[in-house]
């Protein structure tokens, strides 16, 4: 009798292309709605109730047999494609030597790697240092600690619209309340929500806009209470709202000015997804720590806070780590995902799809000019906003619309903005320009059908 483990034969090739053979949902998935619903809470909800059996690159395959094109990314997560075979040999290969030690005990080569990685894509000069944790939450929640600790101050400030989590400090964070609060308790203190540049609303230069946003800090807080500000570059939730130019370097000085950390959180914007590794990148601005998580490890659970090394090592030993992060799976997906990016040339690939998904959506702005206000993003991370005919009242009923359409064709989309009136997609940097053409002509017929 053999002692070999026996292995599942290997999965038929996934097609890079929609196929929609049942309603959607389907029975089986349907089924399993049905047993889902006697044992997990509602409130863990579902954007899309099909149930995936499988994945690869840019496509979605469920339990029915349909095959979508995923533009929602486990929101942003799969940014280097579902399954990539070099994420899959290094997470193999990393669990078949160990799969957990914790790193503040015992540690390893893998996280070591990955933070002299993080250090080499840190967006701004001198000597960083990076800690490892499992989540964006966990990630920002550290990044306020780490500020805190180095200044010696307690505000914390952040940007209308933001979404930074649902843990209680970030939840606190967040822009809107429900669901994410709302009802939960007691939230965090000192805590400021500043206005935020928003140009299709508030038609001010990215300076008029910063203005704004330092002048209500400084009265409602204090700059000299403050420990950090926290912005999302391109915000995530809360529409893939792009500043006006000028606007974050004018906040990133003043901060500066007055000691106060800047944080970009870029667990949605990051590694890759823009067509800069940071989209921070894209306005010029130096921050003083980094937040990444999502995208940074192929789908495995992993995320980090980079810094400056005199701000990150303001923390004694043993103020930061947890017993998951950095678990040495994730780190060696990390690994392959950089080395994925660097030799793949993927940020070309993110701006090649927003020269491709972005004219054509852009095309369809033009055809329906009277409902789709913006097209907006950087890369692989575009939104449309959608209004009423005649002005900019918000429309989240034709959003969901494009949503409800575009499942039952195969494509997967998403929303966001506070008034849930965007459609927000996040593709693979693998979507095809097929794919992306593909994607256009399915919103087309989503607006014709309105």
């Amino acid at each position: 009798m053999s002692d070999r483990t026996p292995t599942a034969p290997s999965p038929a090739p996934i097609v890079q292309e929609r196929r929609v053979v049942t309603e959607i949902p389907g029975p089986q998935s349907r089924a399993l709605h049905a047993r889902r619903l006697e044992v997990v809470p509602p409130g863990v909800h579902s954007a899309l109730p099909v149930y995936i059996d499988r994945a690869h690159d840019s496509i979605l395959v469920d339990v029915d047999g349909n095959q979508f094109i995923d533009c929602g990314g486990g929101i942003g997560v799969t940014t280097i494609g579902h399954t990539d075979d070099a994420v899959v040999a290094a997470a193999t290969a990393a669990l078949q030597r160990m799969t957990h030690t914790l790193f503040t005990v015992t540690p390893y080569e893998s996280y070591v790697r990955g933070a002299e990685l993080l250090a080499d894509r840190f967006p701004g000069a001198g000597p960083t240092r990076t800690l490892l944790v499992n989540s964006g939450a966990e990630a920002v929640e550290n990044g306020v600690k780490i500020a805190r600790k180095y200044t010696g101050r307690p505000g914390v400030a952040v940007l209308e619209h933001a979404y930074h989590g649902r843990t209680m400090l970030t939840a606190t964070m967040n822009h809107k309340a429900a669901p994410y609060a709302q009802g939960f308790g007691p939230r965090a203190g000192d805590v400021y929500r500043a206005p935020n540049s928003y140009p299709l609303r508030d038609g001010l230069s990215g300076a008029e806009a910063a203005a704004r946003t330092i002048s209500f800090l400084e009265k409602t807080a204090g700059a000299e209470d403050l420990a950090c500000l926290v912005v999302e570059p391109i915000q995530g939730e809360g529409g893939f709202l792009v500043p006006a130019e000028g606007f974050l370097p004018a906040l990133a000085a003043w901060c500066r000015a007055n000691g106060i950390v800047f944080i970009a959180d870029e667990v949605q914007s990051g590694i890759a997804r823009s067509g800069a590794f940071y989209a921070i990148e894209h306005f010029g601005v130096e921050p003083d720590l980094v937040l990444s998580a999502k995208g940074i490890a192929g789908g495995l659970p992993l995320a980090a806070v980079t810094g400056r090394a005199n701000i990150m090592d303001r923390a004694m030993p043993g103020g930061l780590g947890g017993t998951f992060g950095g678990n040495p799976v994730s780190c060696a997906a990390a690994i392959a995902v950089f080395e994925r990016i660097e030799h793949a040339d993927l940020l070309g690939e993110a701006r090649r799809i927003e020269a491709t998904l972005g004219t054509g959506l852009r095309t369809l702005q033009a055809k329906y000019p009277d409902v789709i206000a913006e097209v907006r993003g950087h890369g692989a991370m575009l939104a449309f906003e959608l209004v009423h005919p005649g002005g900019l009242e918000v429309n989240p009923a034709l959003a969901t619309h494009i949503i409800d359409f575009a499942a039952q064709h195969g494509v997967l989309l998403l929303n966001c903005g506070i008034f849930g009136n965007v459609v927000r997609l996040l593709p693979s940097l693998k979507l095809s320009d097929a794919l992306a053409a593909d994607v256009v002509a399915v919103i087309d017929q989503a607006l014709a059908a309105a």
